[in-house]
């Protein structure tokens, strides 16, 4: 069908994904009319020329954005529609999170008379800050709401907290700030600690009491937060860090090289080759290093190959030579939330996870997993 033929409210409404009642309707506010009425029998028809109208207003609608909101986007140049779009969704996000506060208020007074027991009292910042760097090994994946949580395990002598999106495992291990609390295990929601983050951080000690449904966290400022626990089974991430492989290579580089090579080099999928008193970040087509020594080079000079980037970082290596292959998107992120100047990694070879961690801290400890060398996982 050409742009320029009419077609039936029906017909128009199946190219659109609008329905004949919601055509009509915009068709009344003047935000889509028709092309054209017959004057006897009143049918609308439309143009092939209106479908791209038609689906942007739709969905424009699907996020929420008022009749009036979307006359003005139609009205506008693109560059204002564009900011118009953007202004309506930061009051959303803006309008999601108030709520998601609020609700969290609501729980902790409904949730007053709950019996609630201590399990732990910890220093207000560094819990903001561990939450924070863990919570990064989380995702949102539909289907499996437990990889966007967190679990928190906690007994007289410590509290560690793990997340995983299965290709990262991130977990740190706190010193309770006050009197021993209890053993208790659970796995909260990730996105109302993200909330509660903000009000942990103010408060010197954050005191943590488990209810039938959730954490209650007790802070300075008397205003509670509340996190629900996620009903779905956690992973067996013990299991997985007991059955470990020996340690083959033991690598110690400096965080800000490394993280500075991973940021310059231009691969999606990188590998890291260790040999020597080097590391080799490379990708496909200089998958080793070439006939130079380590040391030949500068540290951190990139070295074209034929179809890849070769950049040499210097490091302390103990083991044997291995070559690792990452996705940027998992190796990035546990690299840059590590704690401290120097990172060691527990290399056990190229299909086996790398353990990356402080080279002088052991309370914060990431699982990466590597990728096949043809780049699959």
């Amino acid at each position: 069908m050409s742009n320029s033929e009419l077609m039936s409210i029906g017909a128009f409404a199946q190219r659109s994904g609008l329905t004949p009642s919601a055509l009509r309707f915009y068709a009344d506010s003047g935000l889509l009319a028709p092309a054209e009425t017959d004057s006897v029998s009143g049918y609308r028809y439309y143009s092939g020329d209106q479908v791209v109208r038609a689906s942007v207003l739709r969905r424009l609608r699907e996020i929420g954005m008022p009749l009036a909101a979307v006359a003005a986007v139609f009205e506008a140049g693109a560059g204002e529609a564009a900011r118009l779009v953007d202004e309506h969704v930061a009051k959303v996000v803006g309008d999601a999170a108030l709520a998601q506060r609020q609700a969290a208020g609501i729980k902790c007074v409904l949730g007053g008379d709950l019996p609630a027991v201590p399990v732990a009292v910890l220093k207000g910042p560094v819990l903001a800050d561990a939450v924070e760097q863990v919570l990064t090994a989380s995702v949102d994946e539909p289907g499996l709401p437990v990889l966007a949580g967190l679990r928190i395990e906690t007994s007289p002598e410590a509290v560690t907290l793990t997340a995983t999106d299965r290709y990262r495992l991130s977990t740190r291990t706190l010193v309770p700030a006050g009197p021993p609390g209890q053993t208790w295990a659970g796995t909260v929601s990730g996105d109302e600690l993200r909330v509660a983050v903000a009000g942990i951080r103010r408060s010197a000690l954050v005191r943590v009491e488990a209810t039938p449904q959730g954490i209650r966290l007790r802070v300075a400022d008397g205003a509670d937060r509340y996190c629900r626990l996620l009903a779905e089974e956690f992973p067996d991430h013990r299991l997985m860090l007991a059955s470990l492989g020996e340690v083959t290579t033991r690598v110690t580089v400096a965080k800000e090289v490394l993280l500075r090579a991973l940021e310059e080099h231009p691969g999606e999928r990188i590998a890291l080759h260790v040999a020597d008193a080097a590391v080799d970040v490379v990708s496909a087509g200089d998958e080793a290093p070439g006939d130079e020594a380590p040391g030949d080079e500068a540290p951190g000079d990139e070295k074209p190959g034929e179809e890849g980037t070769r950049i040499r970082l210097p490091a302390a290596v103990s083991g044997r030579a291995l070559q690792v292959w990452f996705a940027l998107t998992t190796l990035y992120p546990a690299v840059s939330t590590a704690i401290g100047p120097d990172l060691m990694l527990d290399l056990r070879g190229g299909d086996q996870p790398v353990t990356i961690r402080s080279a002088d801290r052991g309370d914060f400890t990431t699982l990466a997993m590597p990728i096949k060398p043809d780049h699959s996982v």
